[in-house]
């Protein structure tokens, strides 16, 4: 995919905006085509697709992730499961309590369909009596893995979205330490305080590049959880 030329045209005709288009289409390959390309969909209005390519970048370096002590006590309270439950991450994610919700029916359409491809996975944190208190989605293509969301259920899910952060880059790193590109799309404070930095959208574009000329992770089949 990473040969194939962009849907999205070359990079240097973008917007220096975030937003470098929208498109009334939507579905799962052309998905596919944006994340080869540095891009990525949120929700428009009038029922258009927005098509975001930050010109700040929001990257996780996978040697640089941050595990705060108190944190670090917390991962042992959860077993991490992966897509052993996307459909339910996906709902927590897309909860309409939480601000700034962008999840719409046209997103879990083509990120479920992406997900029963093997494309998009969850990674879950559950609690020691059968209940899921937290976790992330996101697509995984070659050596790139681009972070969509992540949510932890209040009152149960102290710390999960973090500890299935955790449990991903571990997951990441399982071959080579630093050879993958863990994209975060905007840099907020609680992610940078996890390590997320900034990188400019001609850099990450070069990241993104290599990302792709490698082995994408061997996901675990879904199966009963582990102790992160």
């Amino acid at each position: 995919m990473a040969g194939m030329a962009s849907p999205f045209g070359s990079p240097a005709s973008w917007r220096r905006d975030d937003l470098i288009g929208v498109s009334r289409e939507f579905d799962a390959d052309l998905t596919l085509a944006a994340y080869a390309s540095g891009v990525f969909p949120m929700p428009a209005p009038a029922r258009l697709m927005g098509w975001y390519s930050p010109l700040r970048r929001g990257v996780l370096p996978l040697d640089g992730l941050r595990v705060s002590r108190s944190l670090r006590k917390m991962l042992p309270r959860y077993e991490i499961r992966v897509d052993t439950a996307f459909r339910e991450v996906l709902d927590g994610c897309a909860d309409r309590r939480r601000p700034h919700g962008w999840i719409d029916r046209r997103i879990r359409r083509v990120y479920t369909e992406l997900h029963e491809r093997g494309i998009v996975h969850s990674v879950e944190a559950w609690t020691r009596d059968g209940l899921l208190a937290g976790g992330l989605y996101g697509v995984s293509l070659g050596g790139l893995f681009a972070g969509e969301s992540m949510f932890h259920r209040p009152g149960i899910g102290r710390d999960a979205s973090k500890v299935a952060l955790v449990a991903l880059v571990e997951l990441l790193t399982a071959g080579d330490p630093i050879d993958g590109l863990l994209d975060v799309q905007w840099l907020t404070p609680h992610l940078a305080s996890l390590g997320a930095v900034e990188v400019s959208r001609e850099e990450y574009l070069g990241l993104l590049a290599a990302a792709l000329s490698r082995p994408t992770p061997r996901w675990p089949a879904p199966s009963p959880g582990r102790t992160c």
